[in-house]
């Protein structure tokens, strides 16, 4: 699809809606370019939400991408022991340290959904705490992640929302090691996720139209 083809469906669904005496009072959508435009031309300056789902998935991809980065920088950093078994104190005590980064990397992996997971219970706070002890980044990540979440929290309005968007920022730049890898903390598309605080009727996601479209292409190939 085009801008012009997105701009076509938009003229003929207000047509739709003028026909019924009904009025356009907010829009939900992913974070496509084809929109923007397209509704700025045919309804003006109606709200235009962009998914909320989308934005923190893409922001708790750059969080696991900077726990890999660790990961990465960790393995990078593993003494180099001689081949065979070693046979003084120091070389036993490299191979223990050596094997103790091993057992934290794996460590990190396995669990790594607990730096991105929305809540945690007690029991999952403790093991994050354990296998994130000596790393102060990898703690930062998951503070940042909490973070995140209140962003999206009904309970505040926009304002107040752009407001802790924006100490989140500024905490981000202090940490010269997560900047890069959380750049998409800096999209304006994040601004656009919150408008629908403001809005009690304005849809957070688009999930229920893609759920719908899913079904109705399962069903076409059903029925081909």
């Amino acid at each position: 699809p085009t801008q012009a083809a997105t701009t076509r469906f938009f003229q003929r669904f207000r047509e739709a809606l003028d026909a019924r005496g009904l009025k356009l009072r907010g829009v939900t959508t992913d974070g496509s370019p084809l929109y923007q435009a397209p509704l700025q031309s045919v309804f003006g300056d109606v709200p235009h939400q962009l998914c909320a789902f989308h934005q923190l998935r893409e922001i708790n991809r750059a969080i696991l991408k900077a726990v890999a980065q660790v990961r990465r920088e960790q393995r990078q950093g593993q003494p180099k022991l001689a081949r065979g078994r070693p046979a003084s104190g120091a070389a036993q005590a490299a191979a223990r340290r050596k094997k103790h980064r091993e057992e934290k990397s794996a460590a990190l992996f396995e669990h790594r959904y607990l730096f991105v997971q929305r809540t945690l219970t007690r029991a999952e706070r403790q093991k994050l705490g354990r296998i994130t002890r000596g790393f102060p980044t990898l703690r930062v990540l998951r503070t940042i992640a909490d973070e995140v979440y209140r962003l999206f929290d009904r309970r505040c309005r926009t304002e107040t929302a752009l407001e802790r968007l924006a100490c989140l920022r500024r905490r981000v730049q202090r940490f010269k090691g997560l900047r890069r890898a959380l750049r998409k903390l800096y999209s304006p598309n994040i601004e656009k996720a919150l408008i629908f605080l403001d809005h009690s009727l304005l849809p957070a996601t688009s999930n229920a139209v893609e759920r719908g479209n899913q079904r109705s292409r399962v069903v076409g190939q059903l029925i081909r």
